[in-house]
């Protein structure tokens, strides 16, 4: 990939790149794990028999244990474990339903093997959300921090993924970079 470019003008504008077979491959099964992740946390929530009469969906009131779904599920406030509970129980499913529509935009936009992709803005938009789930989520389970070197010791078992998170940084930022040239 050479990063994101803006084409054509008013409603016509599209964010356009092209990605390798490999980086299509890659980007693909980053975004289908973090869907997987969703869906497993949909299924830890007991159906919902109120939901069913009300139309009011809720969702599970503790956080999650696995720390990278915890990353991208965080508390929604701090201040108090009750109101946080009853919080993530009303706002949760939402949010879950977001990220995995975001999720599904960028698999149904992706070519499979790779090629060129345009964007509305509104999907690009969109791009950039699942683009942070993942990276959100990679950074995770890689302990990535801003103390982290650029490179690891090639004896880190992370050392060979830190590549591909850098890359997704890369992807990221050149896709914001071309969102901001469109008004």
């Amino acid at each position: 990939m050479n990063g994101w470019k803006k084409s054509g003008r008013g409603s016509k504008v599209r964010l356009v790149a092209s990605l390798e077979a490999q980086e299509a491959s890659v980007l693909r099964g980053l975004v289908a794990e973090v869907k997987q992740m969703l869906a497993g946390r949909v299924e830890q929530n007991p159906p919902d028999e109120l939901a069913a009469i009300t139309g009011i969906r809720t969702g599970p009131s503790t956080r999650p244990d696995d720390r990278v779904l915890a990353r991208l599920l965080p508390d929604f406030t701090t201040e108090d474990a009750d109101l946080a509970a009853g919080l993530r129980s009303l706002h949760e499913p939402e949010l879950i339903e977001a990220k995995d529509a975001a999720a599904s935009l960028v698999l149904d936009t992706l070519p499979e093997t790779g090629g060129r992709i345009e964007l509305t803005v509104d999907q690009a938009d969109v791009w950039l959300a699942a683009l942070n789930d993942v990276r959100l989520a990679l950074g995770t389970a890689l302990d990535v921090s801003e103390d982290m070197p650029d490179q690891l010791d090639p004896d880190d078992p992370r050392a060979s993924h830190l590549g591909v998170y850098q890359w997704l940084t890369f992807v990221q930022d050149a896709l914001v970079q071309s969102r901001m040239q469109v008004r």
